[in-house]
């Protein structure tokens, strides 16, 4: 069943990677990261990078594919590929229209120096949302959707920094090549 099972996990990543950035329709691993994909689109641009991220939830490890937009400095999808949270409660991180909205366009910008997040990814309580860095939490699932502001903030801290600079000399190069 091993290979079936790799099988499963690979179309599994791959539906991930392509919902999570919009407009692309193809990806390659990054080589020397793992867990990120370069989402490259119709024209074979750059679009933007899927990362893997995991970390505790309520009851179990969660784990979660986003969309990082380099040029935009966001994040612009996210999807839970794991989670063993409580069905009907800490479950909804990965059904709630409201939770989902969220990671359409979440600003993950970098400092000047392009060393650090400008802002931290914070949870709030529901409703509570006033800036595009924060997340809607979810009533009853608190602990869930802590963890996943946890995750995207620890995780975009490290590669945001790394990812930029790349998407950047990626445009350049593309503008000196692309007629």
């Amino acid at each position: 069943t091993a290979p079936l099972i790799e099988h499963n996990r690979a179309q599994q990543l791959q539906r991930a990677v392509l919902q999570v950035l919009p407009g692309a329709v193809a990806f390659e691993s990054q080589p020397g990261a793992a867990g990120v994909y370069a989402g490259l689109g119709a024209d074979g641009e750059l679009v933007g990078f899927a990362i893997a991220a995991s970390g505790m939830g309520y009851q179990d490890t969660i784990e979660i594919l986003y969309g990082y937009d380099p040029r935009a400095q966001a994040v612009v999808g996210m999807q839970v590929l794991s989670s063993r949270e409580t069905p009907g409660l800490g479950d909804r991180i990965e059904h709630d229209p409201a939770f989902r909205a969220n990671f359409a366009a979440l600003d993950v910008r970098l400092s000047a120096d392009g060393q650090a997040l400008l802002h931290p990814v914070t949870l709030v309580k529901p409703g509570q949302k006033t800036a595009a860095w924060q997340v809607d939490g979810i009533s009853g699932a608190t602990i869930s959707s802590r963890a996943i502001a946890r995750m995207l903030d620890d995780s975009a801290r490290h590669w945001a920094p790394r990812l930029h600079p790349l998407a950047l000399q990626a445009r350049d190069e593309g503008g000196e090549h692309g007629d």
